[in-house]
């Protein structure tokens, strides 16, 4: 068999190399602005990790996006310290806000799938803008369950709307800042990158 047949050609492979390291990159990314923490007059704190996610998306797209943060979780789950406060381990990925964590495998997911759906400019930035929103819901709904869930083990209650109350409502106006944020600084970033 002639060798340059045997070839794997850019088309075969799973990912190219930019795919790759962008793809680490915004792990490394997610990991950062995961340890940033930035409060508020109103005592709420919260992180980049969303912002992280988000821009993941805009710039490389439901595939590199989704793996970048399996990656992170993988990377937090075997015990570096990747999440918020330097935290790193099951415990932190299995306690009673890592639902939210993992609920960003649904965010990632749903824009991949999102991406089946034909559209270009305005029309594509719409479609992504939207599966980011439908994502970050599903997030929201999987991450309080989630805390519901933990929070029972320990003989305690509390209702869906007190949950949501704690772990959600004070966020929602931040996270749309940040998904406003990562679309478009992404979108001014993707049109000078190639991953081919």
């Amino acid at each position: 068999m002639d060798e340059t047949a045997m070839r794997e050609t850019p088309k075969n492979r799973a990912f190219t190399t930019k795919e790759l390291t962008f793809t680490a990159l915004m792990a490394v990314l997610l990991i950062v602005c995961s340890w940033i923490s930035i409060p508020t007059p109103w005592g709420i704190v919260f992180t980049l990790q969303t912002f992280a996610v988000f821009f993941s998306l805009t710039l490389l797209g439901g595939k590199c996006g989704t793996f970048s943060v399996l990656t992170f979780l993988l990377l937090g789950a075997f015990g570096l310290p990747v999440f918020s406060q330097f935290r790193g381990g099951v415990g932190a990925l299995f306690g009673l806000t890592g639902g939210y964590m993992l609920g960003f495998v649904l965010t990632v997911l749903i824009y991949w799938l999102a991406e089946l759906i034909p559209a270009k400019g305005a029309a594509r930035i719409v479609r992504n803008v939207a599966a980011m929103l439908v994502g970050l819901a599903a997030c929201y709904l999987f991450g309080t369950l989630w805390f519901m869930h933990v929070y029972a083990l320990d003989d305690k209650v509390i209702s869906f709307k007190g949950a949501l109350a704690l772990c959600v409502v004070p966020y929602i106006a931040f996270d749309l800042v940040k998904l406003a944020l990562a679309v478009l600084l992404g979108e001014r970033l993707r049109k000078h990158i190639s991953l081919k």
